[in-house]
């Protein structure tokens, strides 16, 4: 598994779980594979944003792209702005 992915999810258990896998409720993984998600696409659209930063032949457009693109990121997947 990709070391910033096993990061995510240890960030997800260490801010807002109490439980382990073997005691997480099923509601509890839910809540989990929600949180995970979001992380993710917050991480994906960081992510955009630092590449959009290093077009440096793109300067008039840059600050609007990044956050149309970033936007269109978050929006794609229902995670608040």
């Amino acid at each position: 598994m990709n070391e910033r992915i096993k990061a995510l999810m240890g960030k997800t258990l260490d801010s807002e779980f109490s439980h382990t896998w073997d005691t997480m409720t099923y509601e509890g993984l839910l809540q989990f594979s929600e949180k995970f998600a979001e992380l993710i696409v917050r991480e994906c659209a960081q992510s955009f944003e630092a590449e959009v930063d290093t077009w440096k032949e793109m300067v008039p457009y840059q600050g609007s792209m990044k956050r149309k693109g970033t936007q269109a990121i978050k929006q794609h997947f229902g995670v608040e702005l």
